[in-house]
C-alpha cells in the first residue's frame, strides 16, 4: 500500500537536498517504494572520522535524512514533520565504499510517527540500526 501524501520521487528528493548538508556528505537517494525510501552515502574523507572508519554521526545523518524525508512526504499536504528524538545502535564498522539505508515507518500515526532505518555496507552487511520518532505539526 502507497503510504506518500505528497508527490515524492528521487528526483524531488535530491533537489531539495541542493546546498545541504546531505549534499555535502555526498549522499545519493537510490529508489522511493510504495513504503520505503532508499539512499546511500559514500565512505571517503567527507565521511570518515581519523582511524578511517565511517563516522558514526554520519551514519546517523544518513538515518535522519531518511526517516524525515519519509516522515515529510507521508504527512498530510500542508503538515511539517520535525525531530523528536533518534537513536542508533552502531553494529559494525566500514572503511570504504557506500552504506546503503533503507527508511520504512513503524507507525504513522495523526501527531507522531515512527521509522525504523537500517543501515548496510557493499556487502549487505548490518551496520546501523537507527529509529526515529517524529512529530506531525497541522498547519498553522
Amino acid at each position: 500500500m502507497r503510504i506518500w501524501k505528497k508527490p515524492i520521487s528521487v528526483a524531488e528528493l535530491t533537489a531539495i537536498s541542493v546546498n545541504t548538508a546531505t549534499a555535502h556528505l555526498g549522499i545519493e537517494f537510490l529508489e522511493v517504494g510504495d513504503d520505503f525510501i532508499r539512499a546511500r552515502v559514500p565512505v571517503d574523507s567527507r565521511t570518515q572520522q581519523p582511524y578511517g572508519l565511517l563516522h558514526g554521526g554520519v551514519s546517523v545523518v544518513l538515518a535522519e535524512t531518511l526517516g524525515s524525508c519519509g516522515a515529510a512526504y507521508a504527512a498530510p499536504e500542508g503538515h511539517r514533520a520535525v525531530g523528536l528524538d533518534i537513536n542508533a545502535n552502531h553494529i559494525k564498522g566500514t572503511t570504504s565504499g557506500w552504506v546503503t539505508g533503507i527508511a520504512r515507518p513503524v507507525h504513522i500515526g495523526r501527531t507522531t510517527q515512527v521509522w525504523q532505518i537500517d543501515l548496510r555496507n557493499d556487502a549487505g552487511e548490518l551496520t546501523c540500526a537507527s529509529r526515529i520518532t517524529m512529530a506531525v505539526l497541522a498547519p498553522r
